[in-house]
C-alpha cells in the first residue's frame, strides 16, 4: 500500500469520523484495515554528547534521514542508570523521515540493542554502557516504545521484546498514562512530540491531497 492508500485508510479507521446510518441492521462486524501513518522516534541518552551525535549519524547513514531532533535535555528523573552510565545524563529525541511499519519495532529494538553492546565493547569509555537506545513510533493518537521489560501494561510483540504506549493524544494535547514514566510527563519533552506530531499531520494532509493516478493512466497528453 502507497502513503496515499495508508493515509486514506487511517482517516477512514478514525472511530470518531462521522458516519453514514445505515438503519437498524447495520453491519458492526469490525474490518481488518492497514496500519496508520507512522513516524519512527528515537529516545536515547547518554553522559556524552558525541555518543548522542554518534547515534544520529548511524541511523542517517542506516536507516533513514533525521528530519526532526529535539534539544537535549537533562535527564534527572532517575537514578537507575547512574551506576553503569554515569552522572550528568543528557536524553535528545530523533524522528526519522520515512513512513514507518509498526510492524518492525521488535526487531528495531534488538537491532539498537546490538548497537548499544558494540558501543559498550570500546574501551575508550569510562562507562559501562555508553548509551541507551529507545526506538519506538508516533502515530497521530499514540507515541510507542518497546521494551526488554515486561510490565502488567505492557504487551508482547516477539523475540523478548514488549510495546507500550507512553502518551496518547487527548483533547488537543499529549497526555501521560497512569505508567508513564516521569521524564516523558515533563511539559519540554511534550512540547517537541507536539512539534512531532504537526510534523506527521502536515505529511498526511499532504498525502491526501496529492492526486490519484492510475497505472493505466496515459498522462503524456496532457
Amino acid at each position: 500500500m502507497h502513503d496515499l492508500q495508508r493515509a486514506r485508510a487511517a482517516v477512514a479507521a478514525d472511530p470518531n469520523r462521522p458516519r453514514k446510518s445505515k438503519g437498524k441492521y447495520q453491519n458492526r462486524m469490525g474490518s481488518v484495515k492497514q496500519y496508520p501513518p507512522c513516524l519512527q522516534v528515537i529516545a536515547a541518552f547518554s553522559s556524552d554528547e558525541s555518543v548522542l551525535d554518534w547515534l544520529w549519524k548511524r541511523l542517517a547513514d542506516h536507516r533513514s534521514p533525521i528530519v526532526l531532533l529535539s534539544p537535549i535535555y537533562p535527564f534527572e528523573e532517575s537514578m537507575y542508570y547512574r551506576s553503569t552510565m554515569g552522572d550528568g545524563l543528557k536524553k535528545q529525541f530523533a524522528v526519522l523521515s520515512d513512513w514507518y511499519d509498526p510492524a518492525h519495532l521488535s526487531a528495531d529494538k534488538l537491532l539498537m540493542h546490538t548497537w548499544e553492546k558494540d558501543l559498550s565493547t570500546d574501551r575508550s569509555f569510562e562507562v559501562q554502557r555508553p548509551i541507551n537506545i529507545d526506538p519506538g513510533y508516533m502515530s497521530m493518537t499514540k507515541l510507542v516504545l518497546a521494551s526488554t521489560k515486561n510490565r502488567e501494561h505492557r504487551i508482547y510483540l516477539r523475540d523478548g521484546i514488549y510495546a507500550e504506549v507512553t502518551l496518547a493524544f487527548r483533547d488537543q494535547q499529549w497526555q501521560p498514562m497512569p505508567w508513564t514514566y516521569p521524564d516523558y510527563q515533563r511539559s519540554d519533552f511534550r512540547v517537541f512530540f507536539q512539534d512531532a506530531r504537526t510534523h506527521l499531520a502536515k505529511r498526511v494532509s499532504s498525502v491526501l491531497r496529492k492526486p490519484i493516478v492510475l497505472p493505466c493512466q496515459d498522462t503524456s497528453q496532457k
